[in-house]
């Protein structure tokens, strides 16, 4: 699923940000349109009188009008009166269930009335539904994480001490904060800021596991609760979190201990499972399987699936795997050695929950092409996000996803079964033998993976001997203008010695934060924000880069047809491009974008991703 047709499928339920903690929804659509605009502007200028009234004559005519209702949740919620705001916020979720803005809304409501059980549900709603990319930019709205990140701030690059930082109250407000701990178990946190406060509440959750006794099982459940989602968050990154010598020696001790309790059935606190897992994953432990042979506390019940459970079923997936066509190139082999230490991505949430739940209800029709029995091949799937992506969108095709890795085919085959999807098939091979399959496809996606083969052309010309006539094929490669900076990284990263070990990766990754200024576009990946994702940018052990000429000319040599780039994220690319052309602007010229691209190197800064045809004859 391309990003045009994400954006069309999220499109209702998109919230913008308008005070702290809050989401407020775009303008209503129809006749209602100008109302809505002047609700909207009355409440951002403060007059909020007048803001109910024109809410309240809207409701009059749309008694379910989502935009109205969480507007008025809204200001009875900056009023103080959570009650009255979350019933507002409930008629607007009857009305829209899936809707983002209006669950966290309720969720801030709930928790200021002290439902913490409703508040966590509405939370992992909004995150579920699309607030997972935007979870970040409202943790850090928080006065209270605001002004811990301001303290680590005000003492950079020297570090704090957790007296300075936590004061006498230790990680106790941060443990209050229930929609930190929701997205913590739920997604990647890409800020240097809230990464710093995470280690250093880490570092005090260690301390504070270290000096309790092995009979004190009387902590906090906030703060077990939120040493837990810690961990998940940990575990989800890979443990990607800067340490001390000290730290990484005294969280070794505490593993020590609770293995040590393991193995004699010594009671093993809730707080010092849940610390050690913050550093290391459980189920790499010796003997870990006997951790699930205990009684554990609800609370932790999340973290076991996450770390025990989930790791044991993809074991077991390894073994169903078929491998299609065999890996032999010396290059491939060092790739699939990589992404088996790291499979990447390891995402969490189905990208496409909105769009699958809309789908079922019948709120949204498939066109004919989603229709269509289609045979569709994912060339390189990786952990299978982009995989289950297209098997939603197209649940009629009959979808063959293959990979080098087993250990992230592995993960893809267990995200699959979870989703219920049936139309998807994994298996193992090289894109380069593929050849030998004698199979063809009606379309064919390989986005980010080409530029990883030893050599790409040769790949991308044996998937095009499987795109039967007429079919289209989808395509990622690297920019090497739009990659300058990620050159200069691996060229600093060779001279200065780093392997792709998770130590030089995380040793790595400081000294590139504490040249913020000059590698900001890294530091504004989300990749840099867990160890496979830096690897897979930084240390990947192979990395082709392309030009627009020479993708031209591969097109050209192979009977191809470039039908168009995917629509970008930046919406003034396409003015700008107008704007450079003129009347002469044509979308389809590569040479007109290798024009552009050169006055904008910063275009395709992700990777070009378009889509050609083969030609018929």
């Amino acid at each position: 699923m391309n990003r045009k047709e994400r954006r069309a499928a999220n499109k209702q339920r998109e919230g913008a940000a308008r005070r702290p903690n809050a989401l407020a929804i775009g303008p209503a659509a129809g006749s209602l349109a100008d109302l809505a605009a002047a609700a909207s502007r009355s409440h951002r200028l403060g007059r909020i009188d007048e803001a109910r009234e024109i809410c309240r004559q809207i409701l009059a005519r749309e008694p379910a009008n989502v935009q109205s209702l969480n507007l008025l949740g809204l200001m009875a919620q900056a009023s103080g009166d959570h009650g009255i705001a979350v019933k507002m916020f409930a008629k607007a979720i009857a009305s829209d269930d899936m809707n983002a803005a209006c669950h966290y809304n309720a969720g801030n409501s709930y928790k200021a009335l002290g439902n913490r059980t409703k508040a966590i549900v509405h939370f992992n709603k909004a995150l579920a539904f699309g607030m997972h990319d935007k979870a970040t930019a409202f943790i850090l709205q928080s006065p209270a994480i605001a002004t811990y990140v301001a303290r680590i701030a005000g003492k950079w690059p020297l570090p704090v001490t957790n007296v300075e930082l936590f004061g006498t109250e230790s990680v106790a407000p941060l443990a209050n904060d229930l929609f930190l701990r929701c997205a913590m178990e739920a997604t990647t946190l890409p800020s240097v800021q809230l990464e710093a406060l995470l280690g250093y509440a880490r570092a005090e959750l260690l301390r504070l596991a270290d000096g309790r006794d092995d009979d004190d099982g009387e902590t906090d459940d906030d703060i077990v609760a939120f040493a837990c989602a810690l961990a998940r968050q940990c575990f989800i990154n890979e443990y990607v979190y800067a340490q001390s010598a000290a730290e990484g020696g005294l969280a070794g001790a505490l593993r020590d201990r609770l293995l040590r309790d393991l193995a004699s059935g010594t009671a093993i606190t809730p707080l010092l499972l849940a610390v050690v897992a913050a550093y290391f994953p459980l189920h790499a432990m010796p003997n870990a399987d006997a951790l699930l042979r205990r009684d554990w506390p609800v609370t932790l019940a999340g973290l076991l699936r996450v770390q025990l459970r989930e790791p044991l079923d993809e074991a077991g997936e390894r073994t169903a795997i078929a491998t299609l066509a065999p890996i032999k190139d010396s290059i491939s082999l060092q790739v699939m050695r990589q992404y088996e230490e790291n499979p990447y991505p390891r995402w969490t949430i189905n990208p496409l929950t909105a769009f699958a739940a809309d789908l079922a209800r019948g709120r949204t029709g498939p066109t004919a092409e989603q229709q269509a029995e289609l045979d569709i091949l994912i060339a390189g799937c990786g952990t299978g996000r982009h995989a289950v992506q297209i098997a939603q969108v197209y649940p009629n095709a009959r979808l063959l996803a293959v990979d080098v890795s087993l250990t992230s085919l592995a993960y893809a085959r267990r995200k699959t079964r979870e989703l219920g999807l049936r139309n998807l098939e994994y298996a193992q091979a090289d894109i380069l033998e593929l050849g030998s399959i004698n199979r063809t496809f009606d379309s064919i996606e390989s986005v980010g993976v080409l530029h990883h083969l030893a050599e790409p052309t040769a790949g991308w010309r044996v998937l095009v001997s499987l795109l039967r006539p007429d079919g289209r094929m989808r395509i990622g490669l690297y920019s090497d203008l739009a990659r300058r900076l990620i050159v200069e990284a691996r060229a600093r990263i060779a001279a200065q010695g780093y392997s792709a070990s998770a130590g030089d990766i995380s040793r790595c990754r400081q000294d590139i934060i504490r040249e913020a200024e000059h590698w900001k576009m890294l530091i504004g990946a989300n990749d840099f924000y867990s160890m496979s994702g830096c690897r897979d940018l930084l240390f990947n052990v192979m990395e082709h880069r392309f030009t627009l000429p020479e993708i031209a000319a591969f097109l050209n040599d192979n009977d191809l047809s470039f039908l168009g780039f995917e629509p970008f994220d930046d919406p003034t690319v396409i003015e700008k491009f107008h704007k450079q052309f003129l009347d002469a602007a044509d979308e389809a010229s590569l040479d007109q974008w290798h024009r552009f691209e050169e006055a904008h190197p910063e275009t395709f800064c992700g990777m070009y991703v378009f889509t050609v045809g083969k030609n018929a004859h």
